[in-house]
């Protein structure tokens, strides 16, 4: 009764886990809270099996349920979540889905067809006691290939630069603890042991996807709001003092309405003009934060650099993970200037979170042609 009772608590804690992940990945998608979803609900289902199996002895269904949810997608999912969650590179993320495939369908059918010996008791089994070996070795290759995307992730993270990386590392170790435990109990079976381990297992994923989902603060902002320093900035005197040392190197710099009677017309541009057009490649569930941080620099552009004459910031319909953005400056100066802004440089700091993948375009301007109002229209000053 003791193992019922376990099994029971495991398996409602598991059910709640699974539901609070649900809410996560609504609240702030992302390919990693899909894997830790699916994960948890592997594993919840397996241990619902499980109740049923301590209460009336485990058969070949209940035995087969618990495994895969415990052994092959708990472990599975856990790991591919943690590998989308800690690195950025396009190709490795590629690969781990190729793999994910791989090593989720092939083992699941194999484990849901393949024969079971041996009888089985009221506590957790084993599964080296009960399938045969190719079953087995088909489950020991998917661990050790969670193992690797763990261990890769980690290292991604603890040697990537940036503010959060303790927060993703605790991110990453509840996820490897809740991983471990998994894979002992479906290994070993551990008795009355195990339905606490997985206890402790489901526990620690629920924390970890907590954490992912909880909104993070950079240690420059005090405030409640993230992008709290780019509000109301025209307000705060003390940002006019910090726009001082990168004003306009010339001297009797004419602004943007001295230089202009009203919007600019089509005219021949001059030989000095240049022009820089970045492609951003985003990180999945990242486009809203990135696009927040655009818009607020795109603000402070157009208020503060008379001599950035367009700065503008695009989606890419056929391809919702990209932005561009396009520059054209007065000349290399105006250029330089803009990227020594305060507001550019946090930019580029904070926008480091956000983005995988960065390409830049420099460009020198041998004609144009704009409709009258253009600037007007996209920078209002």
């Amino acid at each position: 009764m003791v193992t019922v009772g376990l099994a029971f608590i495991s398996a409602l804690v598991g059910w709640s886990a699974t539901a609070a992940l649900a809410a996560y990945a609504q609240r702030r998608p992302g390919v990693a809270a899909v894997g830790w979803l699916i994960a948890a609900l592997g594993m919840t289902v397996g241990l619902s099996a499980a109740v049923i199996g301590a209460m009336f002895d485990f058969g070949e269904l209940t035995f087969r349920l618990l495994q895969i949810g415990i052994s092959l997608l708990g472990p599975l999912f856990m790991a591919w979540g943690a590998f989308e969650y800690g690195v950025r590179s396009p190709r490795g993320r590629f690969t781990s889905r190729l793999l994910l495939s791989a090593f989720t369908i092939v083992p699941l059918v194999v484990l849901s067809v393949d024969r079971v010996s041996a009888r089985f008791g009221e506590t957790f089994p084993a599964l080296g006691d009960h399938y045969d070996l190719i079953p087995r070795s088909l489950v020991n290759v998917t661990q050790v290939v969670a193992a690797v995307l763990l261990v890769t992730a980690i290292v991604a993270v603890a040697r990537r630069a940036s503010d959060h990386r303790n927060a993703n590392l605790a991110v990453l170790g509840l996820v490897a603890l809740a991983t471990l435990l998994s894979v002992l109990v479906g290994r070993f079976g551990l008795g009355i042991v195990g339905p606490l381990m997985m206890l402790g297992a489901v526990s620690a994923l629920w924390g970890a996807a907590a954490m992912a989902a909880r909104p993070r603060r950079d240690s420059y902002d005090d405030d409640d709001d993230y992008y709290d320093d780019y509000d109301d900035v025209a307000e705060d005197t003390d940002d006019d003092l910090q726009e001082e040392p990168v004003r306009r190197k010339r001297r009797k710099a004419e602004t943007y309405d001295d230089y202009y009677d009203d919007a600019p017309v089509r005219q021949a541009p001059p030989a000095k003009l240049r022009g820089v057009i970045t492609i951003y490649t985003l990180a999945d569930g990242q486009g809203p934060g990135f696009d927040r941080l655009a818009d607020a620099v795109v603000a402070q552009v157009a208020e503060r650099e008379p001599d950035t004459l367009l700065f503008a910031c695009h989606t890419v319909p056929s391809a919702t993970s990209q932005r561009i953005v396009y520059a054209i400056y007065r000349d290399e100066l105006a250029q330089e200037e803009h990227e020594q802004q305060p507001h550019v440089v946090e930019f580029v700091r904070l926008g480091a979170n956000h983005v995988v993948a960065t390409n830049v375009i420099e460009l020198s301007l041998s004609g144009a042609a704009a409709s009258e109002g253009l600037a007007g229209m996209l920078m209002p000053r």
